[in-house]
């Protein structure tokens, strides 16, 4: 039987369908009975129920949804046109003159505000990915224009600024102290309807191996979240923000009563980092997990069914050094249980580098603590303006990396700052650079020389996620 697939409740649109006959005899059924009742007793509901007033969440919502926005994207993407015209030496040699032809695709999604007087406004990552422009509108119509401040794809968080007066931010909650079975609202624009709200409870927490995101400890929530809610508060009965909206368990492509959002607890290590940098520095550990499952516990020969398995250990890494082995099964880290690999991946992976964290490790059956500090893995890069101009808002630097030809040295770019000039050059993240203007690259000294001598990046060939890339720019 083939799972239900999980989808992004963003860039989707609703489509107008037929209501059933049943439907409407049901309905047509209601509306014949109503009309029986007296006109006292049809004019309204009850104010109170033996004394007591009818319970709402409206005085909550009243004080919430004017700090939930609307957010609109426009992408604008290269129409298809024959490769050699994507070369920038081609066309200036030959004269060929404008740009090429583009398309834009437009997406929706939701925000919320969660610092008024800065005009910071949290959303998902995949609502704005690749977005060209950015359009927030208000709870009281009003539309400005939104500037990315950073973005992290790995946990799909991203913050941006709006300049407007009287904004509304949402009290942020623990999402730490939440438990299955409290009540909670999702507000957003499903579908495009703005300011809709839905309610339900937590299903389930700490859901993560999803393959939604890199980093998962999500929410599970039975509160309906649609196409369009990306990015929207999940807030508890006391209107304070527990979680952003980020995806649903969609067989048909709508809700069926399992929707994730991601704490709001993740979500402010994640932000704060975002303000400080513009993307988020993570440590690196060193080690391998891989889950506790029951032929791993027979093989240890332990009695626990929940933890981390250390499947190898890198050498001269933060995580030899704090004394990790492997074999070693981790329980904990800094106080937070470990259920699997990819909780103990979440945990460290959320570290900033440098800090120090403690494990909870049981091995050959004894129990023991170990202490570490998390690894800089920019520690030695450089700013990117200190090589040329081009490269301001980027780290960079070199690195060693296995080859058909042993290792060779390669030139690696680490976090950027949105709409920087490295930004803009088309540099994300994580690029290996291996040509630049049609020149080698193997070093800072090479990158240097290229971008100088044609006096900017004209194009760039890059190793992307394990794919070749070629880069070019008017």
């Amino acid at each position: 039987m083939t799972p239900a697939p999980l989808r992004r409740p963003a860039h989707r649109r609703g489509r107008s369908r037929a209501v059933p006959a049943a439907s409407i005899a049901l309905l047509i059924a209601l509306l014949i009975g109503l009309s029986a009742l007296p006109a006292a007793a049809s004019a309204a509901l009850p104010a109170r129920v033996d004394g007591q007033p009818l319970p709402s969440l409206a005085p909550m919502l009243k004080r919430v949804m004017p700090g939930v926005v609307n957010i609109s994207t426009v992408t604008r993407i290269a129409a298809d046109e024959h490769p050699l015209l994507r070369d920038p030496f081609f066309r200036r040699f030959f004269d060929i003159p404008g740009r090429p032809p583009q398309r834009e695709n437009q997406s929706l999604g939701s925000g919320v505000v969660v610092d008024a007087a800065r005009g910071l406004v949290v959303t998902n990552h995949h609502v704005l990915a690749d977005a060209d422009r950015i359009r927030v509108t208000l709870h009281d119509g009003r539309r400005v224009d939104a500037r990315l401040i950073g973005s992290d794809a790995e946990t799909d968080i991203a913050v941006l600024q709006v300049a407007a007066d009287d904004l509304t931010a949402v009290a942020l909650a623990d999402s730490d102290a939440l438990q299955v079975g409290d009540f909670v609202v999702a507000i957003g624009s499903p579908f495009g309807l703005a300011q809709t709200v839905t309610s339900g409870i937590v299903s389930a927490l700490g859901r993560s191996g999803l393959g939604i995101e890199g980093y998962e400890s999500f929410i599970q929530t039975d509160a309906s979240i649609n196409p369009g809610n990306s990015g929207g508060p999940l807030v508890n009965l006391n209107g304070e923000l527990v979680g952003i909206n980020t995806a649903i368990l969609a067989p048909g492509g709508g809700n069926v009563g399992i929707g994730f959002a991601i704490p709001i607890n993740m979500v402010r290590t994640v932000v704060d980092q975002l303000l400080e940098h513009g993307s988020v520095r993570r440590g690196l550990f060193g080690a391998a997990a891989q889950d506790l499952t029951p032929e791993l516990s027979s093989a240890l020969d332990i009695e626990l069914f929940r933890g981390a398995v250390i499947s190898s250990v890198d050498p001269d890494s933060a995580a030899e050094r704090a004394g990790l082995k492997p074999g070693d099964v981790v329980t904990a880290v800094n106080g937070r249980p470990i259920g699997n690999s990819a909780d103990l991946r979440t945990v460290i992976g959320l570290l900033r580098a440098g800090s120090e964290l403690q494990l909870e490790i049981l091995r050959n059956g004894e129990r023991k603590r170990l202490r570490g500090t998390v690894d800089d893995p920019y520690a030695d890069f450089q700013q990117g303006e200190a090589l040329d101009p081009v490269l301001e808002g980027a780290l960079i630097g070199e690195v060693l990396r296995q080859s058909p030809h042993g290792r060779r040295r390669l030139v690696l770019v680490g976090p950027l700052r949105p709409g920087s000039p490295a930004w803009l050059s088309g540099l994300r993240e994580g690029d290996l650079i291996l040509e630049m203007n049609r020149q080698t690259v193997g070093s800072l000294t090479d990158l240097r020389r290229a971008i100088r001598g044609a006096g900017a990046i004209y194009s760039a060939r890059v190793l992307r996620d394990g794919q070749l890339l070629l880069l070019a720019r008017q």
